[in-house]
């Protein structure tokens, strides 16, 4: 990694509020192209919201967020759409759309997005589903009809359908059994070295941080208080990075690491 590249993204003094009540207030953060970023906090410290705001869901009060070097409060309409192509999104229950197959599901962006021939989106379809794991047999099946694991593949497919170089996944392992989860991971890191992509991912899942993560950056105090490797957060001296990474549960995830 080149340490004098552009960050893929770069947020300054960023301000985010519901009311009066204040949730991030100068917080600063670098994504560097190809690291895959864990993102952790307490409840209510504004991981999603943070997400949302770089990819243009929610309008940030103050500070600014830039993607791809382009600053997001000042896109043309064809900037967004562009960062919009280059970006996937797994949002945590998956959200897929109910009334179609696995098959349309993953096909939907290259629909949105291009102007394909549909023979042509059918076999990009295909290759995403079976990129993630799943064979032709699921290609008919409706979410409702789908394990939690094979949603949360489903989604992934989807997420990666145009060929994204920036992937944002929101508490991706949440609901699998541990087997499951362990396999997901897998399955990120996989396609992170193999396709070079940048990943930005939320996540409160102890041993995806220690399988996976290049960097963990840690909100708290409305802002984020560390970015690091796991093993040098594990000797921070901020109680709730000790308390999260040197509780009872961190102390089994680095045994199993």
């Amino acid at each position: 990694m080149n340490g004098a590249a552009e960050p893929l993204i770069e947020v300054r003094g960023l301000l985010s509020q519901f009311g009066e009540r204040v949730i991030h207030q100068e917080l600063n953060l670098d994504v560097e192209r190809g690291e895959v970023l864990g993102v952790v906090g307490g409840s209510g410290t504004g991981k999603t919201v943070l997400l949302n705001s770089i990819i243009g869901l929610k309008e940030p009060e103050g500070g600014t967020i830039r993607v791809f070097g382009h600053d997001r409060a000042e896109l043309s309409k064809e900037q967004a759409f562009d960062i919009e192509r280059r970006t996937g999104v797994l949002f945590q229950q998956g959200a897929l759309f109910s009334a179609l197959t696995v098959l349309d599901n993953v096909a939907s962006p290259l629909v949105e997005h291009t102007s394909l021939p549909r023979d042509m989106i059918r076999d990009l379809a295909e290759m995403k589903i079976a990129m993630v794991g799943l064979g032709p047999e699921s290609h008919y099946l409706k979410p409702a009809e789908l394990s939690g694991g094979m949603r949360k593949r489903v989604g992934l497919a989807r997420a990666l359908a145009l060929d994204p170089e920036l992937l944002f996944l929101d508490e991706p392992t949440a609901g699998l059994d541990p087997i499951g989860a362990a396999a997901f991971d897998d399955l990120i890191r996989q396609l992170s070295d193999d396709l070079g992509l940048t990943v930005f991912m939320i996540t409160h899942d102890l041993d995806s941080l220690y399988a996976i993560c290049d960097k963990v950056a840690v909100l708290a105090d409305k802002q984020v208080v560390a970015k690091a490797t796991v093993r040098e957060l594990e000797r921070s001296g901020h109680p709730w990075i000790q308390e999260y990474f040197l509780g009872p549960r961190g102390r089994a995830a680095t045994k199993a690491a």
